[in-house]
């Protein structure tokens, strides 16, 4: 997988936003590389207010970054409505709230249709809304065709968002927080559709969540991100096996699963208008306070020194001095 030319690319993307009352400009994402390949699923994993929504929302066209380029096919995304429309034909989002996302006076066949008409599709409109319908696993199609969302289960109107992105045959969806509105019975049912959906169509997919559970479960590749930016990257065994940014240990050990000691992190993510120096991560390492960095002869480095930017490819990465450095005594 690591050596298939990418599908989606971000180079250097940055997205600020104008700070308020004069204040300086919201780093939301600032500097990240991210590639995602012809069937791989990525989970994009941080805390609310880390920058991953607005990097998949920056991803889709829907947000301009404010440098860099985001890339799909190997050619640079055209932000002329014209091009931006073909795009997103190819590029479809699942948002987070079914109940939300669909229109309570449109039935399920006008809903998942509604794609086909803004795009002028030619063909047979029942046809294909059907065969969505059944992809998604909501058999036989036409027993839906006439409800309304209050008709159905919180999973069933999950099924239909997804109908809809997969009734334009697009190439790669981005599902921000997918099943986290459902109960846990149904989870597991649209995390094992969207896997058969990669299996059946080849379909790629960013999944954006704050649970590590989940990326466990679906993904391929996971991207940790903190304050705008990446900070441990690489598949997803290798990752939750063996997380080596501390922030990743933290979101880790309070998984059920995990069997470790819950690392309680102190304070909140620094605002974004005002990323700390060094690494952006240290005014809450539980490294740090501890002392290990100080032992490992990497304390001022945390705090002082600026890591660079991961590479967006398949590799194992991490954007942390500790680590580094354990990694080199290791070796």
């Amino acid at each position: 997988m690591s050596t298939t030319t990418p599908l989606l690319s971000a180079e250097a993307l940055k997205v600020t936003f104008p700070g308020r009352r004069g204040a300086a400009p919201a780093r939301a994402v600032d500097s990240v590389d991210l590639d995602i390949r012809p069937g791989e699923i990525v989970a994009l994993v941080g805390e609310s207010g880390c920058g991953k929504t607005t990097l998949a929302r920056s991803l889709l066209g829907l947000v301009p970054p404010t440098s860099g380029q985001v890339t799909f096919g190997g050619k640079p995304l055209d932000y002329a409505s014209r091009a931006l429309k073909s795009y997103r034909k190819r590029v479809q989002l699942v948002l987070q709230d079914p109940s939300g996302s669909l229109n309570p006076r449109h039935t399920v066949y006008d809903a998942v249709a509604e794609g086909l008409r803004i795009h002028g599709y030619a063909g047979d409109e029942r046809e294909a809304v059907a065969g969505a319908l059944s992809r998604a696993g909501l058999r036989p199609p036409e027993r839906f065709f006439l409800r309304y969302p209050h008709e159905l289960s919180g999973g069933q109107r999950q099924r239909v968002v997804i109908a809809g992105a997969l009734v334009l045959e697009p190439e790669l969806i981005v599902a921000d927080e997918p099943v986290a509105s459902l109960d846990a019975s149904v989870r597991g049912e649209i995390l094992a559709l969207l896997l058969r959906l990669r299996d059946e169509l080849g379909l790629s997919a960013l999944v954006v969540t704050h649970d590590l559970g989940l990326a466990w479960n679906i993904a391929d590749r996971v991207a940790v991100m903190y304050l705008g930016r990446i900070v441990e990257t690489g598949k997803v065994e290798e990752i939750l096996t063996a997380p080596q940014h501390p922030y990743t240990q933290a979101l880790l050990s309070v998984l059920p699963e995990s069997g470790a000691e819950p690392v309680i992190l102190t304070g909140e993510p620094p605002d974004p208008s005002r990323v700390p120096s060094g690494c952006r991560f240290h005014a809450r390492c539980q490294v740090l306070a501890s002392g290990e960095a100080e032992r490992a002869g990497v304390a001022e480095a945390c705090r002082t020194k600026d890591l660079p930017v991961l590479a967006g490819g398949g590799q194992t990465q991490v954007a942390c001095h500790w680590a580094v450095a354990a990694a080199k005594a290791r070796a």
